[in-house]
C-alpha cells in the first residue's frame, strides 16, 4: 500500500522556497487589487460581483507558472469569455430541457471543445463554463453581460496585473518564445549545434506520438533538452573551465587607442580580434576586423587598398563624423564568459551565434583572457583523445 501511495505521489517540487513565496505574494496582491479594481470598474453592473471564483485557479497559473502556455494573455481572457459565452449559450438553449447538473456537464465540455479549436485552452475556462449554469437566477438572467462584462473585466485586469508584478520580480510575461535560431551565413543548413543531436523535427514527432497536453510549451522544452545535454557532456567528459583553455597573454586596445594602431596590432599579432578595456582592466567592447571593413565602408575590393589608408589615417581636425578612436566602432555589447563557465556552454555560442572570440573575465569582473575557436577545438580534440587512450 506504501508503495501504491508513493507511486500517485508528484515528484519533489524543483522550485525554491523564494520562488514559492514569489507566487503566493502574486497571487495575493493580483487577487486582492484585482477585486478593488473591478469592483470600481463594475460599480453600475446590475450584477455588483467584483471578482468571481474561476478568477483564484487563474490566479495560480499567472503568478506560479507565468511560463505556462496555459497562463498566456489570450488563453487567459479567450478561455474565460469564450467558456462563458458557451455557458450562456447553453442555459438559454437548453436551460428548460435539460437537468441542471447534465447542463452543467455540457457547458464544461462545449467549452473545452472551443478552447481547442481557437487555441486558449485555459483550466478556469471550465470552472467559468459551470459557474454561468449553477451561478443562480442573478448570473443567469445578465446572460451575455456577464460574460462580455464580468468576465472580460476580471480576466483583463489579472493579465495587467500579472504583467506588470511578473516583470517587476524578474519573470518575463507574456512568456516570449524561443525564436528559431537562424543560420549567419543565409545558407539551408542547419546551425551545427542541431545538425548532430536531436533536431527540432524529431521533438515534434515525439510530441505528436505523445499525443497530450503539456504543460510547457514546445520551443521551452526543446531548449531544456539542450541544456540537459550541455550537462550530460560535461559529466562525461570532465569539468574543463573557459579559465583551463583560454589565452592568457593578450594584446588588447583601449577607447581612445588610434584606429591606425589597432590595425597595426592586429596585422602584426595577426588577430581578428581585440578586447577594448577601460582602466580598471574591465571589458568595455570587443574591435573585429568586421568592425574595420563596416565602418570603413570598404566593400569595393578594387579600391580597398586606397579605402583602408583613407579610413586609419587621422583626420587632423578636432571635429569630424569620421571615426578615429576604437570606442567609434567597437561592439559595445561584447558578449563575455567567466573563468569558471564550462566549455560546453561555449559550443552554442561559437557554433551557433558566430563568435569566433570571446573576453573571459574573473570573479572581480576583470578581464582574465581570450578563448578562441581554436582553442575550444584543441580542448574538445584532447578530451576525444585522452578517452581514446583510455
Amino acid at each position: 500500500m506504501r508503495a501504491l501511495l508513493q507511486r500517485w505521489l508528484p515528484g519533489p517540487a524543483t522550485t525554491n522556497l523564494r520562488e514559492q513565496l514569489r507566487g503566493a505574494a502574486g497571487m495575493l496582491l493580483g487577487l486582492f487589487i484585482g477585486a478593488l479594481l473591478c469592483q470600481q470598474l463594475l460599480a453600475t453592473s446590475q450584477l455588483h460581483i467584483s471578482l468571481i471564483a474561476p478568477m483564484g485557479a487563474t490566479a495560480v497559473l499567472l503568478f506560479a507558472l507565468p511560463a505556462s502556455p496555459l497562463a498566456q494573455p489570450w488563453s487567459v481572457i479567450g478561455g474565460n469569455v469564450v467558456s462563458a459565452l458557451v455557458g450562456v449559450a447553453c442555459v438559454h438553449w437548453l436551460g428548460a430541457s435539460l437537468n441542471p447538473a447534465l447542463l452543467g456537464a455540457l457547458a464544461a465540455a462545449l467549452a473545452l471543445t472551443a478552447m481547442f479549436a481557437l487555441r486558449c485552452l485555459h483550466p478556469p475556462g471550465g470552472a467559468v463554463a459551470l459557474i454561468t449554469v449553477i451561478g443562480g437566477p442573478a448570473v443567469q438572467a445578465a446572460g451575455y453581460h456577464f460574460a462580455m462584462l464580468t468576465v472580460l473585466a476580471n480576466s483583463a485586469m489579472m493579465v495587467l496585473l500579472a504583467i506588470l508584478y511578473n516583470n517587476l520580480t524578474g519573470r518575463s510575461y507574456p512568456h516570449t518564445q524561443q525564436a528559431h535560431i537562424a543560420n549567419l551565413h543565409a545558407t539551408k543548413d542547419e546551425v551545427p549545434t542541431v545538425r548532430l543531436g536531436f533536431k527540432p523535427d524529431d521533438l515534434d514527432a515525439v510530441l505528436r506520438q505523445y499525443n497530450q497536453v503539456l504543460d510547457i510549451s514546445r520551443d521551452d522544452l526543446h531548449a531544456l533538452f539542450m541544456q540537459t545535454e550541455q550537462r550530460a557532456y560535461q559529466r562525461r567528459f570532465g569539468m574543463l573551465t573557459c579559465g583551463d583553455i583560454m589565452s592568457r597573454d593578450i594584446v588588447s586596445a583601449e577607447f581612445g587607442s588610434c584606429l591606425e594602431d589597432a590595425w597595426r596590432v592586429m596585422r602584426e599579432h595577426r588577430l581578428a580580434a581585440l578586447p577594448v578595456l577601460n582602466r580598471a582592466d574591465r571589458v568595455i567592447g570587443i574591435i573585429t576586423l568586421a568592425d574595420f571593413l563596416e565602418y570603413g565602408g570598404l566593400n569595393d575590393i578594387h579600391g580597398l587598398n586606397h579605402q583602408l589608408k583613407k579610413f586609419l589615417r587621422k583626420s587632423g581636425i578636432t571635429h569630424t563624423e569620421k571615426a578615429e578612436v576604437v570606442g567609434q566602432i567597437m561592439c559595445k555589447q561584447a558578449t563575455t564568459v567567466h573563468i569558471d563557465t564550462p566549455i560546453a556552454d561555449l559550443v552554442p555560442l561559437m557554433a551557433d551565434s558566430g563568435l569566433h572570440h570571446i573576453p573571459v573575465i574573473d570573479h572581480e569582473q576583470r578581464f582574465a583572457g581570450m578563448v578562441a575557436q581554436s582553442d575550444l577545438i584543441a580542448a574538445l580534440y584532447e578530451r576525444r583523445l585522452a578517452e581514446a587512450v583510455a
